[in-house]
């Protein structure tokens, strides 16, 4: 992975401005987004690129004019991680970004201006859609990883599958992002070179000694009242979910000096599909590690890997036949304050030009059967197809 140096001279001026009503407007396809109902930030251009390693360094080195000093102001970093923790990862300390939190805006910018983000490209208006694997692979895949279970190897992993789109024209981002923010309320809308998304899934924030998360695991098709009562009271995806919640816990409470949890899971419902899902909340001890530093602590958690972490990884390299990339791996942003957001990068698509690729997983435990978890990453691919697919 090549670094590039931050520069001395490199310098990160924030002036507060009015408020815009469409700040997708600055948005370039090779940039950064991030749209949740409370921060907003659009990034353009490239300052520097950094491994996550040096991220922390690199931002305390920009020298910064920030009077508005709110979390995301002044220098930061942006990116969306591999979901293999060993595969090496970039993070881009943007040239621009205009940002919004709780009505509030400004823009920061560092070195020169970026360039023009250009005009909309002509919608596509016929498409293929193919999976790269059958429904049987998937059934074989699914009983190999139950008999696993069976055996005590693993109590949870999940698995998923990748399915491919063409266009007759290039996906244009920014349309697909503005779908997605009308479609996905309070869902985490973001784009980061190519791949653009609406998470459910709040990996973790960090705003000064105040740490959260928000994992969801466990899941329906929310067609009914009767699926969301179904869902709340189900043995099966209570254990998939508590897996998931444990595994935060245990990994956040070495860093807190509190820590606090919900003891009932709530039901939340994200479009067509309802996930279970469990707010924590806590206090760091000082000194507080940075977002990216509790981000890349947390992944992967059980939500997307599994349980025994290093068996459920491996487990996904020989069931799985493709390499995840960046989906699933936490996307979001950090401040040189060490403030930020990370979710995981989930319902999303990989575009190029006129090609997409989708990928969508199910948590398999005791109990899971393969034609229902299928069915269940039917549910989550909806959501981006529907964003691509609009004749």
């Amino acid at each position: 992975m090549t670094t590039t140096p931050v520069p001395a001279r490199l310098r990160a001026v924030t002036r507060e401005v009015d408020p815009t009503d469409d700040p997708l407007a600055a948005f370039d396809p090779h940039g950064f987004a991030w749209l949740h109902h409370r921060t907003r930030l659009v990034a353009t251009g490239v300052a520097a690129r950094v491994v996550p390693a040096d991220a922390e360094a690199a931002l305390v080195a920009v020298d910064v004019d920030d009077p508005v000093r709110l979390p995301g102001t002044g220098a930061i970093a942006v990116g969306a991680l591999p979901f293999d923790p060993d595969a090496p990862g970039e993070l881009t300390i943007p040239s621009r970004v205009l940002g919004t939190l709780d009505g509030r805006a400004w823009i920061t910018e560092i070195g020169p201006a970026s360039p023009d983000a250009g005009t909309g490209l002509t919608p596509p208006t016929r498409f293929t859609v193919a999976a790269t694997s059958s429904r049987e692979q998937w059934r074989q895949a699914v009983e190999r990883a139950l008999d696993a279970i069976t055996r005590g190897e693993l109590e949870k992993v999940v698995l998923a599958r990748e399915v491919l789109v063409v266009a007759d024209t290039d996906f244009d981002a920014r349309e697909i992002l503005r779908g997605l923010v009308a479609s996905q309320p309070g869902s985490f809308v973001y784009a980061c070179g190519g791949l653009v998304g609406a998470s459910p899934e709040l990996l973790v924030r960090r705003i000064g000694t105040v740490v959260e998360s928000r994992p969801v695991a466990g899941t329906t098709v929310a067609d009914s009242d009767e699926a969301l009562l179904a869902l709340a009271a189900s043995v099966k995806d209570t254990r998939e979910h508590r897996y998931v919640v444990d595994g935060i816990v245990d990994t956040l409470g070495a860093s807190c000096a509190s820590l606090s949890v919900a003891e009932i899971p709530e039901v939340a419902v994200f479009g067509p599909v309802a996930h279970l899902a469990t707010p924590i909340r806590g206090e760091l001890q000082r000194p507080a590690p940075s977002a990216l530093d509790l981000a890349r602590l947390l992944h992967p958690t059980p939500a997307v890997g599994g349980t025994p972490r290093s068996v459920a990884l491996d487990t996904i390299r020989a069931l799985e036949g493709f390499d995840r990339g960046r989906y699933a791996g936490p996307v979001g942003w950090v401040d040189a304050r060490g403030d930020g957001e990370w979710a995981l990068a989930l319902r999303g698509a990989e575009l190029d030009g006129a090609r997409a690729r989708l990928v969508a997983g199910a948590g398999i435990v005791a109990g899971s059967d393969p034609d229902a978890e299928w069915a269940e990453t039917q549910a989550k691919l909806e959501p981006m197809l529907r964003a691509l697919i609009r004749p």
